[in-house]
């Protein structure tokens, strides 16, 4: 018998009845198959209105070595008691309060289980109230994953088909038990998780997304350590409020010690993130990077081969992890791999804006709807038309009025391309290049010399504004926003636009005479030099509408952005410091974006060598980054020459495959 399929033993399969409470659920109304008019928006194409009322029953599931983790499990019911039969499962493993059933997850359950389902939600080891020792993020969930799919797939009351769902952490835990391929998967909606966090998401360009400095002092707060030990959770709790003065003076006051940050109190949290910051090289001799966890590219071979809808946003963390997972798992798996990229932040809904900014009503739709048909498609082989439609949906955010709304946002609308591929198939890859004084166009440079330097000071680095986060809470926003400094940006000092700063290179097409779509991967490569042995190089992709009577000063959109750390331009799997005033080739690619540029705007790519708090900031003194002591203010250069003509490789489509709106 293989690894992947162990036998079980009797402790295994026995559940530990916690306590029995009934709940109300959605009203009882009889079911329809009859799908709403196609109205542009695939998502409401969708529809099932709830069958059951529903129950709770909380247990304490043991894994195989014996730690017990505590498990809601959700019921269909009629006048509060279960009914009778053998229903699919779903799972959904988290690390919060698995008894919270108003909670996000415990309402989701709620939904699904009234449309025929025992859902099961259940709180990670190591995190209250499961079992086990010190919770370690993102590591040591394939185990405790497959244990759970392969109980629920035992149980009398179930079909032994089991699904998974889950946002984040929790689609992160979805990958992970897949690699253990374990019996009654099948199948999987894992929404804005992870690829390989050394390359993406968790480092970038090998510079580190100082969003995990926020969820980790916020975890260890309210992790098992800080609710066993008062006092420990007192200063926990303590630290945590303190993190806004850790970013208050750029380039912040974060100490990465161990025993002296932030985290001290909470040595398995601290560890943890010292450790992703100590790995800063890929592949690591250590192996900090080679759990599922942290790096599914290592095991895609070897995970179940079940239907997976693989889902994102343009504004998320994860838009390039989840189509580098679809595009590897189709090419080598035999069942269904959807993939959803839609203008959405890193939210577990469907909503029609992000930031400021508004995409229309063809971006917003029923995220639980769309789950159920896939659910009710692979786990009770209902024939409702999903296994038959376009497995790859992109939303093209643009096409507005750009006007404001009466939700005070800006209407920049949009709609979707329903297709086979990411990248589309069309896509044609178009040079545009820099020029002086800041033009952008698809003519290479002609001049034999041409560059433009500005002074990087590492203490004054450019705010961040919008973008791809998450985990950063109140302290930093997501999304699309005008690139003009406020108050409540971490590191705006005035009320300014980005480009009025000296730091920051603008680049810019004259307004458009048409329309241009670009959708897909974006990559920039930058000639340049410093008087640094290290520094970084950004670059961000700016949508510049014109002015109207809402936004009389127009308005630039931020669509994605990216970095290169200079001691990573060869490759991650090694530093190598420059010689200052050697020009060197930079390559930067911004995660995937997707949007159409209406006739009368401007394309612009803005270059710098910070962005903060997106990103740590490069000292640029060579020394180990967060364990450095001092900063050095740098001269960088970017050439726009012939031979060396830095530029940006734009995915455009043409206008003859766009959808009629």
């Amino acid at each position: 018998m293989s690894a992947r399929h162990r036998s079980r033993s009797p402790q295994w399969r026995t559940g530990m009845l916690f306590c029995l409470a009934g709940l109300a659920g959605a009203p009882r109304t009889a079911a329809s198959q009859d799908a709403p008019a196609d109205d542009g928006n695939w998502m409401r194409r969708y529809d099932r209105p709830a069958t059951y009322d529903v129950v709770v029953e909380r247990i304490m599931m043991p894994m195989r070595d014996g730690v017990r983790l505590a498990t809601t499990l959700v019921f269909p019911a009629r006048e509060g008691r279960k009914v009778d039969g053998r229903y699919p499962a779903l799972l959904i493993r988290f690390m919060g309060d698995s008894r919270e059933t108003d909670g996000r997850y415990g309402t989701e359950a709620q939904y699904f289980a009234a449309r025929g389902y025992v859902v099961a939600v259940q709180t990670m080891r190591g995190r209250v109230p499961s079992e086990g020792e010190a919770f370690y993020l993102y590591g040591e969930q394939a185990k405790d994953g497959a244990d759970a799919v392969e109980w629920l797939a035992t149980q009398p009351w179930s079909t032994g088909r089991v699904g998974t769902f889950g946002v984040s952490h929790a689609g992160v835990a979805q990958y992970s038990l897949a690699t253990e391929n374990p019996r009654g998967l099948a199948a999987m909606v894992p929404a804005f998780a992870q690829s390989n966090y050394a390359l993406w998401s968790m480092r970038t360009g090998g510079a580190l997304e100082l969003r995990y400095l926020n969820w980790a002092t916020g975890a260890s707060a309210v992790g098992r350590e800080a609710a066993d030990d008062s006092v420990i959770g007192t200063a926990a709790r303590a630290e945590r409020a303190r993190f806004p003065e850790y970013l208050s003076d750029p380039p912040f006051l974060f100490k990465f010690e161990r025993g002296l940050s932030a985290l001290r109190h909470t040595p398995a949290y601290e560890d943890w993130l010292l450790s992703m910051v100590e790995h800063s090289v890929y592949p690591d001799t250590g192996g900090f990077w080679t759990d599922p966890g942290l790096n599914l590219t290592l095991y895609y071979e070897s995970m179940a081969d079940v239907p997976t809808m693989h889902h994102s946003g343009w504004y998320d963390t994860y838009p390039r992890a989840k189509a580098d997972n679809r595009a590897a798992l189709a090419a080598i798996k035999r069942t269904p791999q959807w993939l959803l990229l839609g203008p959405w932040t890193h939210t577990s809904a469907f909503p029609r804006f992000a930031g400021d900014v508004d995409f229309g009503e063809e971006a917003g739709g029923s995220y639980n709807q769309v789950r159920v048909a896939w659910y009710d498609h692979w786990l009770r082989g209902d024939a409702n038309g999903i296994a038959d439609d376009s497995p790859v949906k992109v939303f093209v955010m643009g096409g507005g009025d750009e006007r404001k709304n009466p939700d005070g946002r800006k209407n920049h609308g949009g709609f979707w391309r329903e297709t086979t591929a990411f990248p589309l198939p069309e896509t044609e890859y178009v040079n545009y290049y820099f020029h002086a004084h800041g033009t952008l166009s698809p003519e290479p440079p002609s001049g034999a010399s041409s560059s433009t330097t500005y002074t990087f000071d590492p203490r004054n680095p450019v705010p961040s504004i919008g973008g791809n986060v998450s985990a950063f809470g109140r302290f930093y926003l997501a999304g699309a926003f005008d690139q003009v400094c406020r108050d409540d940006l971490i590191g705006c000092k005035d009320h300014l636009p980005l480009a009025s700063r000296p730091d920051v290179l603008v680049f810019q097409t004259p307004p458009l005479t048409e329309d241009v779509e670009v959708t897909g991967y974006l990559r920039i490569v930058v000639y340049g030099s410093s008087t640094g042995v290290d520094t970084d190089f950004t670059a961000k992709l700016v949508d510049v509408h014109p002015p109207n009577a809402d936004y009389p000063e127009g308005y630039a959109m931020n669509l994605a952005d990216g970095i290169i750390r200079a001691r990573f331009r060869n490759g991650r799997d090694r530093e190598e410091p420059m010689d200052p005033g050697t020009v060197y080739e930079f390559v930067i690619e911004p995660y995937p974006t997707a949007n159409l540029f209406k006739r009368g705007h401007r394309i612009r790519v803005d270059i710098s060598s910070s962005s903060f708090p997106r990103f740590d900031v490069n000292p640029n003194t060579g020394e180990p980054i967060l364990r450095h002591r001092r900063f050095r203010v740098v001269d960088n250069t970017v050439y726009h020459e012939r031979g060396r003509a830095s530029h940006i490789v734009l995915p455009l489509i043409p206008a003859s495959t766009r959808p009629s709106q």
